[in-house]
């Protein structure tokens, strides 16, 4: 493994290490002290900043710094981190992101804004908060205390094993130096991680004289001993002109996999202490030429894990040769890893193959039926055994590209923080369900529209503090971000509790954008639905945020190309919700392959109630075209499938046909009307758009098992059209090409 391999690991582990960050700070800022989010959200500062260290990215570890002494504090109760201290770590969170991406693809940051901060985070350390009331800070956060092990008493059985790196230890030139009592007990993960204990003790000799104790009444017996496993501790005195901090900072690759207290004895203790001086060399475990102890010590923290790097390197190629060794079964179990990293293109590539195995699988089985005549031959139930397996690979496949929508809504997060300050706002970002899991596809391109949509509920969604105080609000507006599955789909809901839509602005603007006549009679939902227009905006001036409606009919096309629909409910005076409804994964689906006019359909299964062969005596005449089916005393629409995609030009006879009871949403229940029903499959989801054109009223294509392409029905679109809405797509209508298409 190079460097440039280790460099993008360590990319790939700092968005892991800002998302931790940025969850704590979140879940500190909603009023949770558990001082273990404190140090998850130190934590994650710290690694990056380590990581940070080995590649020499200077301007990344300052700030990352600067930022963990003020969280240090947090860590050591002496600063409280009440909603004016969170304001700034969470503005320092977002800059730590850029920084990260600019040392990662290049560029730059606003470096005014990152003085401000590291200014505001210092004086924050010391003490001076943005608004008073919080317990004064130390100046340094090397003066917080930290938990430390209790030190082993003379009865406690530690039987010393001395030894020293200078027998002058104690001496008189050490007479203005401190002494430090260092406390160090590896784990397990330590020496995974290609850390040694005896290169941190050489490392911590540089700083000064030292003398240690090594604790060995852990180590078991030849035959009992774990190779992996640690028995050492040890108890080390050093004397030094440094700081506790730079003995700390020593460990701070390691820290977080040993056990570590660092204390400073009184000189009287100092003096007491039970040391042979024994002389004790390390030079020879130097990768480099031995340093002065305080050049070593000024050695920035990237030297150290450069050498640490090249360290494990070694440590690879000197057990290649031999890896019988490492194949211990028991040794191996305790050492895997629970998660690896994958190229995307690699899952998308098999995620393809598996799809062409599931369409080639389809083939086969429907060849074997046509040629068998009683269905119950051998070959026969080998194919049902393999499409079996072939189900189980596909789900397992599919699986590894579903991730939880945590990543994007936390990026929310920060577009919230942005803009309110720009608007002079204040806005409080909810989020529920963000471990709902969906395809990795979805997600990214869920991120850009969504973005647009958070802005605009920030910038004209929610009233200033003035206007929500005049009305009775709590001045500080509330946005909303939820996800939850729902009958095979994911819904992503955007509530804000502003001041609604203005029908009455809106409806003026699109008369005068020549969208609308003016005697046109639209309902509400019709009304709110304008937004969506393209150009549209009922913004009174351009400003850099937009209107509420600019750009929206480009989130309406992003959310209608993953397969998606978007709606939209409005409350004047109490705030708006809008509603994306989008598919699981643009992979496979589960379908009802069904016959309409000589055309082959399939109708997302997860869509569909109940099915049902209607009765002369159950259906209803209702206006000039209108018709409805009566189900269980209730009666439901019933839409012509054909007839609504023009495949034939007269309403066909209900009675000779089979009711599909679907549901959409916003649309209610409706009866759709086919012919015959084939069967129910899992289908591979081709795109329409991509390989052919877009088709209103059809959502995507399929390839079935007799190697014909079928259409997948847009069911959402098929009932807007039962309910008077357009299908029309760039002002054409749909016509005939539907019927080419399907026939392939």
């Amino acid at each position: 493994m190079d460097m440039n391999e280790i460099k993008e690991i360590f990319f790939q582990e700092c968005e892991e290490q800002l998302a931790e960050l940025e969850s704590g700070l979140l879940k500190l800022n909603d009023g949770d002290r558990d001082p273990e989010t404190v140090n998850a959200v130190f934590r994650a500062v710290h690694s990056i900043k380590g990581g940070a260290g080995a590649f020499g990215l200077d301007d990344l570890v300052s700030f990352a710094h600067v930022f963990e002494t003020t969280l240090d504090c947090v860590r050591s109760n002496k600063l409280e981190p009440n909603q004016d201290v969170l304001k700034v770590m969470l503005k320092s969170a977002d800059v730590l992101a850029d920084l990260v991406t600019a040392s990662r693809d290049g560029g730059s940051v606003d470096e005014s804004r990152s003085r401000t901060l590291v200014k505001e985070l210092e004086a924050l350390a010391k003490g001076e908060m943005p608004s008073g009331g919080a317990a004064e800070a130390p100046k340094s956060a090397a003066a917080a205390p930290v938990a430390a092990a209790p030190a082993p008493t003379d009865d406690s059985g530690f039987q010393p094993v001395p030894f020293s790196f200078d027998d002058d230890f104690g001496g008189d030139d050490d007479a203005d130096k401190a002494v430090f009592e260092v406390t160090f007990k590896p784990r397990r993960e330590l020496y995974s991680k290609g850390n040694e204990a005896a290169l941190l003790l050489r490392d911590l000799s540089r700083l000064g004289s030292m003398a240690i104790n090594c604790d060995i009444d852990a180590l078991p017996s030849l035959e009992k001993m774990d190779p992996e496993e640690t028995y050492f501790s040890w108890t080390i005195s050093i004397t030094t002109d440094k700081t506790e901090e730079d003995i700390r900072s020593v460990f701070e690759f390691a820290e977080w996999d040993c056990d570590l207290e660092v204390k400073e004895l009184a000189a009287e203790a100092a003096e007491e202490l039970p040391m042979v001086p024994v002389p004790f060399d390390l030079s020879a475990l130097d990768d480099e030429p031995a340093a002065p102890p305080a050049a070593a010590a000024a050695a920035p923290a990237e030297t150290k894990m450069a050498a640490a790097a090249a360290r494990v390197e070694k440590k690879e190629a000197a057990a290649a040769p031999a890896p019988a060794a490492a194949n211990n079964a028991a040794a191996a179990a305790n050492a895997a890893g629970q998660t690896i990293r994958v190229d995307l293109d690699r899952v998308d590539r098999l995620i393809n193959l598996v799809g062409e195995l599931v369409i080639n699988q389809a083939m086969l089985s429907q060849s074997v039926v046509e040629n068998d005549t009683n269905g119950t031959s051998s070959i026969n139930m080998g194919l049902e055994e393999l499409q079996q397996l072939t189900r189980e690979i596909q789900d397992s496949v599919m699986a590894i590209r579903a991730q939880p929508v945590k990543p994007v809504f936390q990026r929310m997060s920060r577009i919230v923080r942005e803009v309110a300050d720009m608007v002079g706002k204040s806005i409080r970002l909810v989020t529920e369900g963000e471990n709902t899991e969906v395809d990795k596809t979805v997600i990214d391109k869920i991120a850009e529209p969504l973005t647009h949509m958070i802005r605009n509920a920030v910038d004209h969604g929610i009233e200033s503090p003035e206007k929500r105080e005049a009305a009775g609000k709590d001045p500080e507006g509330t946005i909303k971000l939820s996800a939850k599955h729902r009958s095979g789909r994911i819904l992503i809901e955007l509530i804000d509790d502003g001041g609604g839509i203005n029908r009455e602005r809106v409806r003026q603007k699109a008369i005068d954008n020549d969208l609308i006549s003016p005697d046109a009679n639209l309902s509400d939902e019709e009304i709110d639905n304008l937004i969506f227009a393209p150009g549209f905006s009922t913004a009174d001036k351009i400003s850099d945020i937009s209107g509420r409606g600019v750009g929206m009919d480009v989130v309406k096309r992003s959310i209608q190309a993953l397969g998606g629909r978007i709606s939209i409910s409005s409350r004047p005076g109490l705030g708006s919700t809008f509603t994306m409804s989008l598919p699981l994964t643009l992979a496979v689906l589960d379908g009802m392959v069904v016959t309409v006019a000589g055309q082959t359909l399939v109708v997302p299964l997860t869509a569909i109630v109940e099915t049902l062969q209607p009765e002369a005596s159950a259906i209803h005449s209702f206006g000039a075209t209108q018709r409805l089916i009566s189900i269980r005393n209730s009666f439901c629409p019933l839409v012509d499938v054909g007839r609504i995609l023009n495949f034939r030009a007269t309403q066909a006879n209900p009675v000779e046909g089979v009711a599909l009871l679907v549901e959409s949403e916003g649309g209610g229940q409706r009866a759709l009307m086919v012919d015959a029903i084939q069967g129910q499959r899992q289908v591979v989801i081709k795109s329409l758009e991509a390989n052919y054109t877009h088709v209103p009223g059809i959502a995507a294509a399929t390839i079935l098992g007799d190697g014909r392409v079928a259409l997948i029905l847009d069911v959402d679109a098929v009932v807007g059209a039962s309910r008077g809405q357009s299908m029309k797509q760039d002002g054409g209508a749909l016509k005939a090409d539907v019927s080419l298409a399907a026939a392939g």
